[in-house]
């Protein structure tokens, strides 16, 4: 039988290499091709912080755990994981280094002390003996002195030492030290550079006099990060503070890799790796800079060189919406529809700010994810609650890596006078939903936003996202109930309008592709559309292959993970899955279900995993207006005809690059051009375009 299958690690790490694939692109901009370098890099970490981490965690279990599609276990999974990561690291290492050869051309150049004149050696030895080593803290590992804590993703460097009496110590210098500066130019030397880290490296045995430096090295470690909050949360402790504590404690969970920037003898790595309890295959040498967040200095040196960086576009003013004229009463008069980042977030920001001032808006309810540092959606929800408006917001607190952040906007908030909750027991609270109730004349009116990205006003110009805006009683009402089960711990048990996850979402979805399925056995043209960051869930995916036996044409536009192979024949051969890696992070979820005359639409907060379709609240709205549903359609036939960022996934597993002899078209360019057009500042792009059911 023909596997239709994908594991879910290994798709991720082909994502991440489509990201690398634009850090090789010649068709990218220089500077922008470190960004994706650096993203590269980032990725990673994360992958290994919360995956591999995840996988570790399994391995402890007595149970053997399967993953549920491929039926690997979790040792299995690391060890193709650790293969996968060593093979695209060199190439990583291959393409910065390419990359730094053809900054030269622009004035930056990078360079050691083997490739500096005696003037230069001398400034910077001064450099180091002033500025630098009265900074820095080394350690020598002894019985009296212990193996230090080495932080998450800190830069250090450790030297094996030999004293006189050939006796063999370990020196340990930490380097993320943001005192002293990562990038240190050379004096009399504009734009040629030295990393803090190798330019200490270098002083090494200034810092350990007295012994014989017989290896050295840059060393990062990354650590577990996948801490499982409700499983660890006392009722008698309040919860916000246990989620200050619980993020202390994940900055100490155990090392899942370590990264080398130079060869060292097998003797040392063990040593490190016992003092680290880490399996040696977990090691890694990196031939890039282990922390690449410098490239950003490097890009503002570049600044003077317009055709480095992507041509500047900025959000713009939505036609659907008039200036002068009150935001409630534009929506009530029809839905609106915003498409980020190529339109401003600006409407959705008044909305916020018109109910909070308007005396007849009675509440304001919001479910908050992700916020920005500055968050004006904050502000516009303490204003409300300044004037008496009854302001209702959960905050999610275990947002992985934003909890800070989070607690620290929950305390604003409550200092308003907002009533906070704090998510649900066993569930995160993925969904973007805000509900504004007004009176007037004894009349409830409901405006109900249903958003597919965070309410964070800089990932709105970096992110594609889509925001809906309504006065639908029914979807109000639904809305309503969202809110009335959170604040109860519960979820919703029964929608009409709204998918609302975990209880009616992932049924509702595979009704309707049901539906298409009855369509293509009555052989009646049938059609599945999906546009998502990710594709794990196995009932839905069954379920897709399932419709393509029977008939159905689906077409999937997934940027990252897809578990799903496309292609293979008698199994998924009438699924075609996309991917779109670009400038902006693909963000947005779609679904459609149906052909284009009779089609279902809806956009949504879920992506179809498991982790959203059964242990998030999530929600989907229908996107009913002919008008903005023709608009959807539109756009997803444009994303699927992508053949510029556009590569499609083969029934191997792998992704190619779409060429072929049309006109060419990226998505995104198109999209900006279009908004541009219609905000009356550009010529709109003419295209060809294949319907939606080819």
């Amino acid at each position: 039988m023909k596997n239709i299958y994908c594991n879910r690690e290994l798709s991720w790490l082909k994502f991440n290499e489509r990201v690398l694939e634009e850090a090789e692109s010649k068709d990218v901009p220089l500077c922008e091709r470190l960004t994706f370098a650096s993203i590269f890099q980032t990725n990673l970490d994360e992958f290994f912080m919360v995956r591999v981490g995840s996988l570790q965690d399994q391995m402890l279990l007595h149970k053997e755990i399967r993953d549920n599609k491929t039926k690997k276990t979790a040792k299995e999974q690391i060890e193709a994981i650790l293969e996968e990561v060593k093979r695209l690291g060199k190439r990583h290492g291959k393409a910065f280094e390419n990359l730094l050869q053809e900054l030269e051309a622009y004035g930056v150049r990078f360079v050691d002390f083997r490739h500096i004149d005696e003037g230069a050696s001398q400034r910077l030895e001064r450099y180091f003996k002033t500025e630098i080593a009265p900074l820095i803290s080394p350690t020598i590992i002894s019985k009296r002195q212990p193996f230090p804590f080495l932080r998450n993703k800190d830069i250090y460097i450790v030297a094996v030492l030999e004293t006189k009496s050939k006796k063999e110590r370990l020196g340990i210098i930490p380097c993320s030290n943001n005192v002293f500066k990562r990038l240190i130019e050379l004096p009399d030397h504009p734009g040629t550079f030295m990393l803090s880290e190798e330019f200490i490296l270098h002083y090494v045995p200034e810092v350990f006099k007295g012994y014989r430096i017989k290896a050295k090295s840059v060393i990062r470690i990354t650590r577990n990060a996948d801490i499982d909050a409700d499983a660890l949360y006392d009722e008698d402790l309040d919860y916000r503070d246990f989620m200050a504590d619980l993020i202390k404690k994940r900055k100490k969970l155990t090392p899942v890799r370590i990264e080398f920037s130079r060869e060292m003898n097998k003797n040392v790595v063990a040593t490190l790796c016992k003092y680290l309890e880490m399996d040696k295959t977990h090691v890694f040498l990196s031939d890039a800079p282990l922390d690449l967040s410098f490239v950003f200095e490097i890009q503002d040196c570049l600044r003077k060189n317009p055709e480095l960086f992507y041509e500047k576009k900025v959000p713009q003013k939505s036609p659907m919406f008039q200036d002068g004229e009150s935001i409630l009463a534009q929506i009530r008069r029809e839905d609106k529809l915003l498409s980020y980042p190529y339109e401003s977030i600006r409407p959705f920001l008044h909305m916020l700010n018109e109910a909070a001032e308007d005396p007849d808006v009675i509440s304001i309810k919001m479910t908050l994810y992700r916020l920005a540092k500055q968050s004006k959606v904050v502000e516009a929800l303490v204003e409300a609650a300044e004037n008496g408006k009854e302001v209702i917001v959960l905050v999610e607190l275990r947002a992985r890596f934003d909890e800070e952040n989070n607690i620290e906007w929950s305390r604003r908030l409550e200092d308003a006078g907002c009533q906070v909750i704090y998510g649900l027991d066993g569930y995160k609270v993925h969904s973007k939903l805000c509900l504004i109730t007004r009176k007037n004349d004894n009349h409830v009116e409901y405006f109900t936003q249903i958003g597919t990205g965070n309410y964070n006003e800089k990932t709105s110009r970096l992110y594609t996202d889509l925001s809906l805006m309504t006065s639908d009683p029914a979807i109000g009402l639904e809305a309503s109930n969202v809110f009335q089960a959170l604040l109860k711990g519960e979820v919703v048990e029964q929608s009409e309008k709204l998918l609302v996850a975990p209880k009616c979402l992932q049924n509702r979805v595979l009704e309707m592709i049901d539906e298409e399925i009855e369509h293509a056995r009555h052989e009646e043209p049938a059609y599945v559309g999906v546009k998502l960051n990710s594709l794990t869930d196995k009932k839905i995916i069954d379920k897709l292959a399932e419709a393509s036996k029977a008939g159905v044409k689906i077409d999937l536009v997934i940027r990252g993970i897809c578990c799903l192979l496309p292609g293979v024949p008698e199994k998924t051969e009438n699924i075609r899955v996309i991917s779109i890696v670009g400038r902006f992070l693909e963000h947005s979820r779609i679904y459609i279900f149906g052909t284009e005359e009779r089609s279902k639409v809806y956009i949504a907060s879920a992506d179809f995993m498991t982790r959203n379709t059964v242990r998030r609240v999530e929600v989907a709205a229908p996107v009913e207006d002919v008008r903005l549903k023709e608009c959807l359609l539109k756009d997803f036939r444009i994303m699927l005809n992508d053949n510029v960022q556009a590569r499609k996934m083969n029934p191997d597993g792998n992704y190619t690059r779409i060429r072929n002899d049309k006109e060419p078209l990226s998505a995104q360019e198109y999209f900006y051009e279009e908004a541009y057009k219609k905000a009356g500042k550009k010529e709109q792009p003419q295209v060809k375009m294949e319907t939606v059911e080819s």
